[in-house]
């Protein structure tokens, strides 16, 4: 409260507020989880300190033209920071509700407009031909496509026409992870805030925003290839969740097995960034006039498509080999198949192409 802490009265009270209805949505999403049964997240802290996205009312604030006023708190003599005056790049929208302002870890700070906009989406640019090329593959308008998500490839596609498609993820994390554990390793041997430790600080931070920014570049050209070129009209994909593919700790390891899970789990949670790309996918669908439908993949992998025999197939099997109809696949291109085969299976009877 500020009665413990004078330092509030300097912040707009708005944004105070705005802590508690973070703090409400948090821990809903608890009890939500809890009564659901799965794993429940506790909420965790945020030191004071540490920046975080601040959302302002739009009635609260003023703008003219490139100039934007940020208020902050008291008023009158007693007001201990004067308001913030923002400088835009762009022009800002006439009917905005809500601003959001963020900072990255590069220090530079970003204001997002929220605002109902009821024109049409934009369309691609056509960029000039400055030289020839050779011709691009003709996009077909009829028919559906079904991806499987994975960690080896990003995504592996099949079509109704029997085409198979591999998108690859982004590889460049190799690079960037043994960069930033050098310079974590050496940061851990200075003194904290020793001018040695703040420097390093600086450049782990700016490794950690270089490996963002490609992984984002990655998976920003993937999901427009399949949105707007691969797919045809709908796009398919499994209910693929981040916690069904890390390795859980067992009671009796080696530190073999224990290198190799934390390996793994770092890949699902901080390297692939599968949650990312299906929220890119998703506008991306919506963007190009293509349906997005997400089912549930469970046994997609182990199940084989031709006779339906399930087999157990840990992750160290790539190869799929039915020992009933003797198939063999690749695992990734198998479960793509079922993908589509179930999605296609759950239509309504007679039902054209979508």
């Amino acid at each position: 409260s500020r009665d413990h802490d004078p330092e509030l009265d300097g912040v707009y009270g708005k944004l105070l507020q705005e802590v508690f209805f973070r703090l409400d949505g948090a821990m809903a999403g608890f009890f939500r989880r809890v009564q659901e049964g799965s794993a429940p997240g506790f909420p965790r802290v945020k030191p004071r300190h540490r920046f975080f996205t601040l959302r302002y009312p739009g009635m609260y604030l003023k703008v003219q033209g490139n100039r934007l006023e940020l208020p902050t708190g008291g008023r009158g003599r007693h007001k201990r920071f004067p308001n913030v005056i923002a400088t835009l790049t762009e022009t800002p929208p006439s009917h905005y509700g809500d601003v959001a302002v963020s900072r990255d870890d590069q220090g530079n700070y970003f204001c997002s407009f929220v605002y109902d906009d009821a024109q049409p989406l934009p369309q691609p640019r056509k960029r000039k031909k400055t030289r020839t090329k050779k011709a691009q593959a003709a996009r077909r308008e009829m028919g559906i496509a079904a991806f499987d998500l994975g960690i080896k490839q990003l995504a592996t596609g099949y079509t109704d026409e029997g085409r198979f498609y591999r998108i690859g993820g982004f590889r460049g994390y190799r690079y960037y992870n043994k960069q930033l554990d050098k310079v974590r390793s050496r940061r851990d041997r200075c003194k904290k805030k020793s001018r040695r430790y703040l420097k390093l600080s600086k450049k782990y931070k700016h490794i950690s925003e270089q490996k963002r920014r490609k992984q984002r570049d990655c998976h920003h050209k993937a999901s427009h290839l399949m949105a707007y070129r691969v797919a045809e009209s709908a796009v398919v994909i499994g209910d693929l969740s981040q916690r069904q593919m890390v390795i859980k700790k067992q009671e009796q390891e080696n530190p073999k097995e224990r290198r190799k899970r934390q390996i793994r789990n770092r890949l699902v949670y901080n390297d692939w960034g599968l949650y990312s790309f299906v929220q890119m996918l998703a506008y991306k669908c919506v963007r190009f006039g293509k349906d997005l439908h997400v089912i549930d993949e469970g046994d997609t992998t182990k199940m084989c498509h031709a006779c339906k025999c399930k087999q157990d197939m840990p992750l160290w099997k790539r190869t799929y080999r039915c020992e009933n109809c003797g198939l063999v696949m690749d695992r990734d291109e198998n479960s793509a198949i079922n993908i589509y085969q179930r999605f296609v299976a759950g239509l309504p009877p007679h039902t054209p192409a979508i």
